[in-house]
């Protein structure tokens, strides 16, 4: 039985100690030099704090393995790591500092200037300082024994709907779950080569660590500038054999939207998976078209159920408006799609998305309140303690029994007397040839549906034409807002918060 997340890298240590790990953009490093370096990471923290376990560090991260070695250090410690992106805006990093209050931080050479411009009084443990000293297996060893599976690995930082963020804190035992699921379901191997796209500091990066941990397998974290440039990143992923990516919905559809398989494909992809946001099935069959022998597969789950709950293999054609379905849960995972009177749904009925298994996270740090808001007791009984997590997102079955993912709670309006769901609007007008991508909020005071959106060609007149036999009327967009580009936010999803802030800032120009 497994633990701790650390016996995935020992494990690989002791059956491939010469094999590349992870690789960034300007190194490697071996699973066995990963292992040293790590312990000794996690000594040096562990002589900073006195022995302290169970306190969250900081590691102000970017896109190298440098941020991989400091979170395996922690662990190693006996604390749980608390990723930061070194680009966040300083007043971002305050509020998270203030929620976390955090015991140290690791210092790597690329954020030490950033580190100490935002956190100046909080302890450092300097990075470079600790793989170049000795670690103490002794400690690290009774150290391990008081750490068990529902202890803490991780905590991310999500938008709070009050502009506070809310840290999601995970345990080892929910990333063992996850880990194990995705190998057994995808038959992840040691051979396999995994392109990284996620950031760090987002939680659906999780996937490919431990995977490529557990496996023995090797990693590439693929440099961010190569996403602006599809034609080096492509030659990256040929050049390297790169054979499996978990990327987010927003970075396929990059690549879609410019064509870039047209001149030449990443041809050693045999499975691609894609998450965060809906999948548009225009940008799936771009893909297919040019990768016809690579399984695609749609992931589900938020990062308070560490990050995935549900799979669909797409294995059937699909038009490009219609919906993708996001599946069945992994092993060891139970869907619930509770209505308003928290019963389970029958037929075709809606209802919200809510999930039971050992993949839910522990609660938001710090923060009693919204944890029992959103991780409560199990409603279909009162037998005995039993959590949910409530999503927030609609959902019902499909004739298959596949679960269909509809839209945010919020999403859903009442518009002109009948009930809209904005998720179907999205979905139509991202099927549409001349746009690339979209999103619909609700401007509740001007009673109006609003739809921003980008793709050349894409006029008034364009779009209420193709419209005009996908939708009823009462469906229609009443205002539209084109731009050159949709602004995203730290997670890769297009910023809503953003767009409707500038709306109601009046900057936009309406058509």
């Amino acid at each position: 039985m497994i633990i701790n997340v650390l016996t995935y890298l020992e494990d690989s240590a002791l059956r491939v100690p010469k094999k590349p790990a992870f690789v960034d953009e300007s190194k490697a490093i071996t699973y066995e030099d990963l292992i040293q370096q790590a312990k000794k990471t996690g000594s040096a923290i562990s002589n900073e704090l006195k022995g302290q376990i169970g306190k969250p560090v900081v590691v102000f991260v970017d896109r190298n393995l440098d941020s991989i070695i400091a979170f395996l250090g922690v662990a190693y410690s006996g604390n749980f790591y608390v990723p930061i992106d070194i680009q966040m805006p300083k007043m971002r990093v305050d509020l998270i500092l203030k929620t976390l209050n955090p015991a140290a931080m690791v210092v790597t050479p690329v954020s030490k200037t950033f580190s100490f411009e935002v956190a100046p009084n909080l302890t450092a443990i300097d990075y470079e300082e600790a793989i170049n000293s000795e670690y103490d297996d002794e400690k690290l060893s009774l150290i391990r024994r008081k750490i068990i599976d529902r202890d803490p690995l991780y905590a991310t930082f999500t938008s709070g709907s009050t502009g506070i963020p809310k840290g999601v804190l995970t345990c080892h035992q929910s990333v063992i779950d996850m880990t194990e699921a995705l190998v057994e379901t995808f038959d992840f191997r040691e051979n396999n080569v995994f392109g990284n796209q996620n950031p760090f500091y987002f939680d659906a990066s999780i996937k490919d660590i431990y995977s490529s941990l557990k496996c023995g397998a090797t990693m590439y974290i693929l440099p961010r500038s190569y996403f602006m440039m599809q034609g080096m990143l492509i030659d990256y992923m040929v050049e390297h054999k790169i054979d499996t990516i978990m990327w987010s919905a927003s970075a396929i559809s990059l690549l879609a939207n410019s064509m870039a398989f047209e001149e030449k494909k990443p041809v050693y992809l045999k499975k691609v998976m894609f998450s965060g946001e809906v999948m548009h099935n225009k940008v799936l069959n771009y893909w297919r078209k040019h990768l016809p022998e690579t399984m695609f597969v749609n992931l589900y789950g938020p990062t308070e159920i560490t990050s995935v709950c549900t799979y669909y293999v797409i294995e059937k054609q699909f038009k490009d408006d219609d919906i993708l379905p996001i599946g069945i849960p992994f092993r060891n995972c139970e869907i619930l799609i509770l209505n308003d009177e928290n019963k389970l749904v029958a037929d075709d009925e809606a209802g919200e998305l809510c999930v039971r298994g050992c993949c839910l996270a522990l609660g938001y740090y710090n923060n009693p309140e919204k944890t029992n808001e959103a991780f409560c007791q199990n409603p279909l009984h009162s037998f005995y303690p039993e959590r949910i997590y409530r999503t927030g997102d609609l959902a019902k079955y499909n004739e298959f029994g596949e679960v269909m993912f509809l839209s945010r709670k919020d999403n859903q309006v009442k518009h002109m007397g009948q009930r809209v769901e904005l998720g179907e609007i999205e979905i139509i007008l991202n099927s549409l040839d001349k746009i690339d991508a979209s999103i619909c909020f609700y401007d509740h005071d001007a009673q109006k549906i609003v739809a921003v959106y980008k793709g050349i060609g894409a006029d008034k007149k364009y779009i209420y034409g193709e419209l005009k036999d996908r939708v009823s009327k009462f469906m229609f967009p009443n205002v539209l807002i084109h731009l050159e580009e949709l602004p995203y936010n730290l997670n890769g999803k297009i910023d809503r918060a953003a767009l409707k802030e500038n709306y109601k800032k009046k900057v936009f120009v309406i058509e």
